[in-house]
């Protein structure tokens, strides 16, 4: 491959990255909860059931913020079922999973296990089979002090102190027909305003998140932003948007070329959002909130194991297993949410524990790394800071990204597709600049260079790889570490100019020390 030239400079910037930018999602699904991060009994659990296996790997990943309770869930969810005595609390049928709800996790225990793990709670209410007084009954059981009903039922529950959560999520994908109560643009808009007014008057300083359409893909898709906003313009901060990369077509090039339509799909929710501004005249901005993203397609679809009959508790659905080509396409994704660090002030990795997730347990047994986690673990370690208005210069190929829906099979032509991806940030405080570095092409080393002008002398602190001649390796029970970052050989830096090779197929990671 011919040499690829970049240009960072110090002055250029796109944006600070939000410390919500690197958050994940726990929902009542499969393993996610029961098995998963909650195991009372498990040899690594604490006094409230919290595997501590479990706890050490999230904060080695290090999330800022989490999503609960869903997700599909969500949308047929009581939270008064998962409050109270544990003894008393119902079982139920969840329709979203086809499985069986014992509620012995709940939203006390979930802002317990935040806190066990120094992570910022984020709460979605059920704007599907509920309404506005459930969803404001919620925000006041949970961060009203007390001398009402609902905060000193918290309190005699045994949280005397209120929880504090500032963002809230105005219901899940509503206008998917997998939905409990789905709903017109129309239909969510007046329900989302009316929660959402309700909401605020009981704790003025939260924060609000409207759903977007459920993905680029759905019909309903800019209409559905345009009309949520019209209702509910003045009464939120964020806009949700959902996006899982596949590689149902099993084409790789195609499947690596795919986190550039993220960046396709954020820069349209920026206009449509904008467009809503302009309309009124409003210099307000909605920020965009990526509350669902991820990897996601061996075990989407009914037939693969996305339910099981029978009603079963935490049955074992969505577990999917990550290889090397998994981890390429989610870091390119990890670029692309840098490179919107301007308006993607908040993003959810769907999800944590055993459900399409970075980390992987045995009920009894022992916890792993799956192979997306190491990218996951660099974008939220050392993506915090300014992202730099990198200019790269790549050889490009051509790909068609192929997403089925149903019936249909929706091509996208990515016509320019660079082989080298690249996000840049710079953490003036500890004065370092952290390179996120994806090489696509798959047989070919990448020499890159790279002009640094602004950061005064430059120094390696450290460089990182992770490659795999084999595309399809995956971390499992009895190789958990069969695919990990290793040292990147060969960095070169000098008189503000850094070269290196990077190898076919790879992540690449490398950290600078500066003077400036």
């Amino acid at each position: 491959m011919q040499t690829v030239k970049v240009s960072i400079d110090r002055t250029f910037a796109i944006g600070e990255t939000d410390p919500r930018l690197f958050g994940a999602f726990v929902e009542h699904l499969g393993r996610c909860v029961y098995g998963g991060l909650y195991e009372p009994g498990h040899p690594s659990a604490d006094a409230k059931g919290f595997r501590g296996d479990v706890l050490e790997l999230v904060r080695e990943l290090a999330p800022t913020i989490m999503r609960y309770p869903g997700g599909n869930f969500v949308s047929g969810y009581d939270w008064e079922d998962g409050v109270g005595p544990v003894d008393k609390r119902p079982r139920r049928l969840d329709l979203a999973w086809m499985s069986k709800e014992t509620n012995a996790f709940g939203t006390n225990e979930f802002i317990d296990w935040c806190r066990a793990a120094g992570i910022e709670p984020m709460l979605a209410v059920n704007l599907g089979t509920r309404d506005g007084d459930a969803a404001r009954r919620l925000v006041e059981y949970c961060n009203f002090p007390g001398d009402t009903e609902l905060s000193d039922l918290r309190r005699a529950h045994g949280w005397p102190e209120p929880h504090g959560v500032k963002f809230w999520c105005l219901g899940n994908e509503m206008d998917g027909p997998w939905q409990m109560e789905t709903k017109t643009a129309e239909e969510y808009g007046r329900k989302a305003t009316e929660a959402a007014k309700m909401m605020k008057w009981v704790d003025p300083s939260i924060e609000l998140a409207a759903c977007g359409s459920s993905g680029r893909t759905m019909p309903t898709f800019g209409t559905w932003e345009d009309t949520v906003l019209e209702h509910t313009f003045e009464h939120v901060e964020f806009i949700s948007l959902h996006t899982y990369l596949n590689d149902y077509a099993g084409d790789t090039e195609a499947f690596l070329a795919s986190p550039d339509l993220m960046d396709s799909f954020i820069d349209e929710v920026v206009a449509l959002v904008d467009a809503v501004a302009a309309r009124r005249r409003s210099s307000k901005r909605i920020m965009l909130s990526f509350d669902e993203w991820n990897v996601w397609y061996r075990t989407r679809r009914r037939s693969e194991g996305r339910t099981k009959l029978g009603w079963p508790v935490a049955p074992e659905i969505l577990e999917e297993i990550y290889n090397m080509k998994d981890a390429l396409a989610f870091g390119g994704a990890c670029i692309s949410l840098l490179n919107h660090a301007d308006r993607v002030r908040c993003a959810c990795l769907a999800q944590l524990v055993n459900a399409i997730a970075p980390i992987m347990t045995e009920t009894g047994g022992p916890a792993w790394r799956q192979t997306i986690f190491h990218p996951f673990a660099h974008f939220s370690n050392f993506g915090r800071g300014r992202v730099l208005r990198a200019q790269v210069a790549s050889p490009t190929y051509a790909a068609i990204y192929h997403d089925p829906r149903g019936t249909a099979d929706l091509a996208f032509p990515l016509r320019e597709v660079p082989y080298v991806k690249l996000a840049a940030v710079h953490d003036e405080a500890d004065r370092t600049v952290t390179l996120f570095v994806l090489n696509r092409h798959l047989d070919q080393s990448a020499p890159v260079e790279i002009d640094m002008r602004g950061f005064g002398t430059l120094e390696l602190s450290e460089a990182l790889e992770m490659r795999d001649d084999d595309l399809s390796a995956a971390n499992t029970r009895e190789t958990p570490d069969r695919v990990r970052p290793h040292m990147l050989d060969g960095v070169r830096v000098a008189s503000g100019r850094l070269s290196v090779t990077l190898g076919p197929a790879s992540w690449n990671v490398i950290r600078l020390a500066a003077s400036a």
